[in-house]
């Protein structure tokens, strides 16, 4: 039987985010090469728009292995709280991400843990871990689906989407997301507008807003309007497996996740395309690489074979 258990835990600047633990209470041993595999700690992030439905099915599948899965849901998404000032990504990667991990490894004192995050989750837990480089040797291994901050732009077309993207949600404050089909939660153009100019300028830079909060928790990083993440992402030692969907072509196609991949500069870590092409089952979309029958069938064994291959 599979149960979900909520938590919510704290951040600095007093908003409470969900924390789910899901776990099969049928399964007792790891049923796939039980003799190699050991029982791992799973935390699942999702991205804009989305909430921990997006990470549900795939933490299901890995607690049916055995494993213990958590899913953090952002600030103003699911059941974490309604937000009391605007936030973008860096908050959730300075605040939301930092009550998550200290609860994980602090407060429950896990032993092991991997990440598995979808779209922004893997800008938000990039940036968390640039900040606070001692959980790095913490984390056994990381999985990115469909993520990049720099690189949408491969053609004009995108260029001129991300724009007219850019003006819209200005002008109404917000991308519809609902209405549009694009997830359960509306964002606002303050959490967008921060990856609408990383595309458009083609850097990873830090928010002027959030440096003062940054540079407090971490004095030995020299912060100032020009500090660009991407010059730290090499520092992140944890073995990643990178994801991408070949009928992604505008929110993280290809070339742009392959651009982030590359940006880690680390020779154990694994990229993959999954498309026709490449004799895979689909060419996959934003979400169903994620979120689909042909992704629970092709993607997510080869994702319980990487937090097998890392495991402690």
């Amino acid at each position: 039987m599979m149960t979900e258990t909520l938590s919510l835990v704290s951040t600095k600047d007093d908003e409470q985010i969900a924390v789910w633990k899901i776990i099969d209470d049928t399964v007792r041993t790891i049923a796939a090469d039980s003799s190699q595999a050991k029982i791992q700690n799973i935390l699942f992030t999702h991205g804009t728009f989305s909430d921990k439905h997006t990470c549900l099915k795939m933490a299901e599948y890995l607690a049916g292995l055995g494993h213990h899965c958590y899913i953090m849901e952002w600030r103003g998404h699911g059941h974490s709280s309604v937000p009391k000032h605007k936030f973008n990504f860096e908050t959730v990667a300075t605040y939301d991400f930092a009550a998550t991990f200290e609860h994980l490894l602090n407060e429950l004192a896990l032993d092991n843990l991997h990440c598995v995050t979808h779209s922004g989750g893997g800008i938000g837990l990039t940036m968390f871990l640039v900040q606070n480089p001692r959980y790095i040797a913490q984390l056994n291994s990381i999985t990115m689906f469909a993520c990049q901050a720099f690189g949408a732009i491969i053609n004009r077309k995108n260029h001129n989407k991300i724009v007219a993207a850019k003006l819209f949600t200005r002008l109404f404050g917000y991308i519809p997301a609902k209405k549009l089909k694009m997830g359960p939660i509306n964002e606002s153009y303050y959490t967008m507008t921060q990856w609408f100019d990383w595309n458009l300028n083609k850097n990873f830079k830090s928010s002027v807003a959030h440096q003062d909060a940054i540079y407090q928790k971490n004095p030995h990083l020299r912060y100032d309007e020009s500090f660009d993440y991407r010059q730290y992402m090499p520092k992140i030692t944890t073995p990643i497996y990178a994801i991408s969907a070949k009928g992604d072509d505008f929110i993280s196609p290809t070339d742009g996740c392959r651009s982030f991949f590359d940006a880690f500069d680390n020779f154990d870590n694994v990229f993959r395309e999954y498309s026709v092409s490449h004799g895979d089952l689909d060419d996959y979309t934003h979400s169903r690489i994620m979120m689909s029958r042909n992704a629970a069938k092709e993607v997510w064994p080869t994702v319980a074979a990487w937090i097998n291959r890392h495991a402690k």
